[in-house]
């Protein structure tokens, strides 16, 4: 009898061939060492102008520390600061010409208070004229009777030296002490009570009338006026002022007969 073969298909045994596959270990050892290693990546900076015809090249973003302020805000701060409307400050040149102007006004107003407030009798005795001059030279005159101590004497001192700056040349100005008692005739002929006493003389030493105390400057200056122009009488011939008692005077004896003072 034939024998029956166990395996009724005919197929035959083979070996599988699907075997998983060995690799070396250090394969995936670089595999994994590639994928795990950081790229570096060029950081490139955008421009906001698409027009514009420069090349964009990589940039480094600028670090500022606290409390610093970039460029282009202090650019900014100051154009807007230009554009506010704000008046400009006056710069240095024009603070100094300023400066210069108010001093040199200062010093003339100085000066001029001197030259109005700074006179004394003093000062006007002794650039008076002697009385006998006076008499004897041709001019009108004006005698004014004072002392060191009259309080009206020393206020109206620069009033009378304005006036005899302006007619010094057509006018003669005499100053007389009443405390000298070389005025002692002069005193009692021109009947003087009160001082400051204005004697007004004409060319012949005659006098056509006086002023006596504190009286508007105006007073004094047209006589003078009238006086220098030769007229027959002066406006104001007899006004009477505050004035200081004659009575009060200090009598003392002349030191030099031709002291007028």
């Amino acid at each position: 009898m034939a024998r029956v073969a166990p395996n009724p298909l005919c197929l035959h045994r083979f070996r599988p061939c699907f075997q998983a596959c060995q690799f070396p270990p250090s394969l995936f050892k670089s595999t994994f060492q590639c994928q795990t290693k950081p790229r570096k990546f060029p950081t490139v900076s955008c421009q906001t102008n698409p027009n514009s015809t420069e090349t964009s090249t990589p940039t480094e973003k600028e670090v500022l520390e606290p409390g610093q302020v970039s460029d282009g805000a202090k650019r900014e701060d100051t154009n807007a600061s230009r554009d506010s409307g704000l008046p400009e400050l006056p710069n240095k040149d024009l603070s100094k010409r300023i400066a210069v102007v108010s001093v040199l006004a200062s010093v003339g107003l100085f000066l001029s208070s001197r030259l109005d407030f700074g006179v004394s009798l003093k000062d006007l005795s002794a650039a008076a004229l002697p009385y006998e001059e006076a008499l004897s030279n041709g001019k009108p005159t004006v005698v004014e009777f004072y002392a060191d101590w009259c309080e009206v004497c020393r206020e109206l001192a620069p009033d009378v030296y304005k006036a005899e700056q302006q007619y010094k040349d057509r006018v003669n100005f005499v100053m007389l002490n009443v405390d000298n008692t070389k005025w002692e005739q002069e005193l009692d002929e021109f009947g003087v009570e009160g001082i400051p006493h204005f004697a007004f003389l004409d060319r012949e030493g005659n006098e056509e009338g006086n002023v006596v105390g504190r009286l508007p400057r105006r007073y004094l200056l047209e006589n003078l006026e009238a006086l220098a122009r030769g007229e027959a009488s002066i406006p104001h011939a007899r006004v009477v002022g505050q004035y200081s008692k004659a009575e009060k005077r200090k009598v003392r004896q002349v030191v030099d007969p031709r002291s007028h003072g």
